[in-house]
């Protein structure tokens, strides 16, 4: 019979602790949650129960991934009020108030909601901690829910913003630090003062702001979509003014959370490498502080200097200015003359349009419209459309100073600021917006013959000055086709390379020697010269000042000046420390330092500075010359590429086309453009895969001419993918710390990159989407790489089946180390 009583009490005993680990998502008021429970939503996604941050014993309520092992709090109940003891309950009461109470029902944190006749509170899919009657058939019916009372992460659905009936912000607020969840110095909110714009504050200090809603997106931060599962909207009634966004892909895992170090950052969660991704954060840029330039000045995050005063403005205190002091911006040069209808307007394009604190916005409004209220207005410093879908519409007009203007490069909005006539005239700009009334027409006429006069009497003077300036040069801003790139003067560049040292050479490119330098400010530069030599020449030169200085993306290498004095032609690049890929690469000794996570993000790293220039840009770029030599490296190691002196732009409707001049590296050249001189953007493809299979080999693909079918790289990484032996192709310096399934997706990527027939090639945004993905199930299995035996090389044909001769070819041949 004893026996018989404790095989009952212990079936209990399994029973009640079965019962207490089964995973349940809601809380009623005849069964709360203890500390050591938890709660689990329906599908798995979210968990709810008492944590403890790092270096503390402080407990808190918290909310958190369930499928993430890496522990990710996101959203906190009790952040001001920490438990010191075991001993406590989340419980709600008959009336629906949720509440966090000890062992003597001491309230220490709760929360009410209004009354619910059977409330429960239940934890969602999608994060959402509700309170609800449990015989409501709504599924959005709720009392109250956390949704509402965000702690320092967005998560998809949740709303950034206000309730304007109920005069309810809803923010985030960071972390006082990584181990405490109180509420920190720093917030995102929707500023409604003025216009309607993502602000980031540092206690009550505006520091980040992120724009006006234009209709698709803040037109501050067009790359916080970054990928087009992302997808953002904004709402601005009467009733509500919010921000939200939700995955295309519900299973990818996206956060974006105000960091208690002052930065908003969203994260992606890769489940292959088993960490979080961070794809995109703000401040990023010099330019992105809050009015870092002052009022009427513009902020050029890839020039320098860095601010500029806009056309027909100067600095209001040039001293300051000089020691790169500009908090105190720029002045006007010449009065306006609002009274008599004698001011007009400037456009300034692609720009983070300015503060809208002082704005006020028309929605109704055509830009005409907007441009004559604006003219009559006196106190109107400019205007902008409000919305740029279907050609714009709306108006926004700024009524006090203009502050905070970033030149955002390619994106960004039209600005049309107001400009006294006499200065309109005396800019040189085809996008003049001016009132052309008999009295403006008089003023530019006076304006102009006082010109002539005085260059007349002056002729002599100015033709001496105009010579010493030509041969002293030192710094200003030069224009073509629309770029503004500083220009240095010869003893800038000489100064900071101690007159082209050898101590300061690091290397030989393409141009010639390149040089590191030290500006007076103390920036690292590097200095790229063109020898008269080389094989690249002025028209290279031009090219690569053209496109690179129209460009803007993490992974290119940024272009900061230039300088043309005399005869020298030398390009100005931020200097890279880790110098290029192939020096660590192909360096037995140095190689041991690219571990595989250095490596499988320089690959990606690569992948996304390619999908730009292909797709992403102004223009349709084709690199034409990416190799290990052309991609460098900062001092995180993130891969830049560089080198546009060969880069080609394409139109839109142009797939491919043929040149008679063949240029750039054999073992990087795809096979129809080294036999037939035909490329496109699959050429750059091809160049990529092999630099891909370089990476995970450690070995240089041997020039096609210099080896036999099937021994160079690529023959060697198809023999050993279709043998299943793939795996060995890894560099032994990485060692046996590495991802399998990302080491055999990067292998499979970069086949696929180099198959024979350039349609079989993926595009870089498919190349991208591929590494982005745990899994490679939905890859289609690569075929024959080119150059491994199906092409006669001593043959080559068009692909037209046509002969065809190459008259002028440009290369270099890539030899094993």
């Amino acid at each position: 019979m004893g026996t018989l009583r404790e095989r009952i009490m212990l079936l209990i005993l399994v029973s009640a602790n079965f019962y207490r680990s089964f995973a349940r998502d809601i809380i009623t008021p005849t069964q709360s949650l203890a500390d050591g429970e938890k709660l689990v939503s329906a599908g798995g996604s979210f968990t709810l129960g008492y944590f403890s941050p790092r270096k503390t014993a402080n407990r808190y309520v918290g909310i958190w991934y369930n499928k993430i092992t890496e522990q990710t709090v996101v959203w906190v109940a009790n952040r001001e009020k920490p438990i010191t003891s075991n001993t406590t309950s989340l419980i709600i009461n008959s009336q629906g108030t949720l509440s966090i109470t000890d062992q003597n029902s001491t309230v220490i944190w709760s929360m009410n909601s209004t009354t619910v006749k059977n409330p429960i509170a239940q934890l969602l899919d999608s994060g959402n901690f509700v309170v609800k009657d449990a015989n409501s058939k709504s599924a959005d019916s709720f009392s109250w829910q956390s949704f509402d009372y965000p702690t320092d992460s967005l998560l998809p659905g949740m709303k950034l913003g206000w309730n304007l009936q109920a005069h309810v912000s809803h923010n985030l607020t960071s972390w006082k630090s990584d181990s405490d969840p109180s509420p920190g110095p720093f917030s995102l909110a929707i500023d409604i003062r003025g216009g309607r714009e993502l602000t980031q504050f540092d206690g009550s200090d505006q520091s980040w702001r992120s724009g006006l809603w234009n209709g698709i997106e803040f037109n501050g931060i067009p790359d916080l979509k970054t990928y087009g599962d992302f997808i953002l909207t904004f709402v601005n009634s009467t009733d509500e003014v919010y921000a939200s966004y939700r995955m295309a892909n519900p299973s990818t895992i996206v956060r974006i959370i105000m960091n208690y170090t002052g930065r908003t950052e969203r994260y992606i969660w890769i489940d292959s490498s088993n960490a979080w991704n961070l794809i995109w954060s703000t401040p990023d840029s010099r330019c992105d502080p809050y009015n870092s330039c002052g009022s009427y000045a513009i902020c050029h995050s890839n020039s320098l200097p860095v601010c500029q005063c806009l056309p027909g403005f100067e600095p209001k205190f040039p001293d300051d200015w000089a020691k790169r002091d500009t908090s105190g911006g720029c002045i006007r040069k010449t009065d306006l003359d609002c009274a008599n209808g004698a001011d007009g307007f400037m456009k300034v394009s692609n720009v983070l349009l300015p503060d809208s604190l002082v704005a006020k916005i028309y929605a109704g409004m055509s830009l005409g419209e907007c441009r004559a209220n604006c003219l009559r207005n006196c106190s109107c410093a400019g205007y902008a459309n409000s919305d740029v879908r279907n050609g714009g519409s709306g108006c926004v007009m700024w009524v006090s100073e203009l502050n905070d203007i970033v030149q955002l490069g390619d994106t960004g909005q039209d600005l049309y600021y107001r400009l006294a006539a006499a200065d309109i005239a005396a800019v040189p700009s085809t996008d003049k917006s001016h009132n052309k009334s008999k009295a403006t027409i008089a003023i530019i006429v006076s304006l102009v013959l006082g010109a002539l006069m005085l260059a007349c009497i002056s002729c002599c003077v100015w033709r001496k000055k105009e010579k010493w300036r030509r041969e002293n040069l030192k710094e200003e801003s030069i224009e073509d086709e629309d770029i503004e790139l500083p220009l240095y003067g010869l003893d800038i560049v000489i100064s900071a390379t101690d007159n082209f040292s050898t101590e300061n050479k690091l290397g030989e490119g393409g141009f010639g020697p390149v040089y590191k330098g030290k500006l007076r400010d103390g920036q690292d530069i590097a200095v790229k010269t063109l020898s008269k030599t080389s094989n690249q020449g002025i028209d290279e030169f031009k090219n690569e000042v053209l496109l690179i200085a129209k460009l803007q993306h993490r992974n290119l290498v940024r272009l900061l000046a230039c300088c043309t004095q005399r005869e020298e032609r030398m390009l100005i690049y931020e200097y890279m420390p880790n110098k290029s890929l192939d020096a660590l690469l192909f360096d037995k000794a140095k190689s041991i330092n690219l571990d595989w996570r250095t490596r499988f993000h320089i690959i990606i790293g690569i992948a996304r500075g390619l999908l730009y220039l292909h797709q992403d840009s102004r223009f349709r770029i084709i690199h034409r010359d990416l190799k290990a030599s052309n991609v460098l490296l900062d001092s995180e190691m993130n891969p830049k590429i560089s080198d546009f002196g060969l880069a080609r732009i394409f139109g839109d409707d142009e797939a491919a086309t043929r040149t008679r001049r063949v240029v750039g590296t054999y073992g990087y050249m795809s096979p129809e453009y080294a036999m037939d001189g035909i490329f496109s953007v699959k050429s750059d493809v091809f160049s990529y895969g092999v630099l891909a299979l370089e990476i995970i080999s450690g070995q240089r693909n041997k020039g096609v001419f210099l080896s036999e079918p099937h021994a160079n790289l690529l023959g060697k990484a198809w023999n050993m993918w279709n043998e299943g032996k793939g795996m060995e192709l890894i560099d032994p310096s990485i060692g046996s710390d590495f991802s399998y399934d990302e080491v055999r997706k990067c292998i499979k990527v970069g086949l696929l990159c180099v198959q024979e027939n350039p349609e079989d090639r993926p595009t870089m945004s498919s190349v991208v989407l591929m590494l982005r993905d745990e899994r490679d199930a939905s890859f289609c299995e690569p075929q024959q790489p080119g150059f491994t035996g199906r092409r006669d090389l001593c043959h080559p044909s068009s692909t037209n089946g046509d002969s065809t001769s190459i008259n002028d070819i440009s290369l270099s041949i890539q030899l094993g180390r």
